[in-house]
């Protein structure tokens, strides 16, 4: 299928790596021109050039948001497509009264205020375009709230409803707005060495071989969802393929989720 990407421009957040890596690569091979923005450039990134575009920002800044924005509209002289990825997660294993202000703070920030601040920066130049699509990474923790992340539930579920609400506002102005939950995805976040498995092992003296095991035993598929999958989905939401369709959510998580 021609998702009709080419020559379109787009801004990426938290593009270094995992899903927002393999969203940038999914794009540039889409012939769309990316900039890609992440705290540090990685080698992937630079590998992509001319095509995507690098640049280095603290997302958890006013400052870092906009500038990333200015960047994108100044080099390809536009902007068609904003994902909005970056995120962030440190499972509570000490329970609710653990987490601290600056904790709640965080989270809060990464997970929500940074998507916010993007897309009030990229909205004029979204809507200038006409046919433009917002495609925000959300979390089926937004709607199932776990008590080992309790900061990044209620920050998720802040964004979701961010997204729904935005969509009606902008959708007869030319921009489509949705949000893909996944559930755990094959990243650094989850696998790493202090991502959600290594961290939930070392607090109840298993193995994060065997938490992740756990994790995706509860999925109807057994598996993680891997980061190419998670980008077919936003890149088909990012094009017009999908014309009609603004202020969903869209859940990839092999079957987790067990509700209607």
């Amino acid at each position: 299928m021609d998702l009709r990407l080419s020559g379109k421009v787009a801004v990426v957040t938290g593009a270094g790596k995992g899903i927002g890596l393999a969203v940038t690569q999914a794009l540039a091979g889409e012939g769309v021109n990316v900039v890609a923005v992440a705290r540090g450039i990685t080698g992937p990134l630079t590998d992509l050039a001319p095509q995507v575009h690098p640049v280095s920002a603290d997302l958890t800044t006013a400052e870092g948001s906009a500038s990333a924005v200015e960047e994108a509209v100044s080099r390809f002289g536009g902007l068609d497509i904003l994902v909005n990825n970056v995120g962030a997660v440190h499972p509570r294993p000490a329970g609710f009264a653990s987490v601290t202000d600056d904790d709640w703070i965080h989270a809060l920030t990464i997970n929500f205020l940074s998507a916010v601040r993007t897309t009030r920066a990229a909205l004029p130049h979204l809507i200038a375009r006409g046919n433009a699509a917002i495609v925000t990474v959300s979390s089926v923790n937004a709607f199932l709230p776990d008590p080992m992340v309790i900061d990044y539930c209620a920050a998720k579920a802040a964004l979701t409803n961010f997204c729904k609400a935005l969509s009606k506002e902008v959708g007869p102005r030319g921009v489509r707005v949705n949000t893909v939950s996944p559930g755990p995805v094959s990243t650094s976040l989850w696998l790493g060495d202090d991502g959600v498995a290594a961290t939930v092992a070392k607090a109840s003296g298993g193995s994060p071989e065997d938490i992740a095991r756990i994790a995706a035993a509860q999925s109807a598929t057994g598996r993680f969802s891997l980061p190419q999958e998670i980008a077919d989905l936003v890149l088909l939401l990012a094009s017009d393929r999908t014309d009609n369709v603004t202020g969903s959510d869209f859940v990839i998580d092999g079957g987790l989720v067990q509700t209607l």
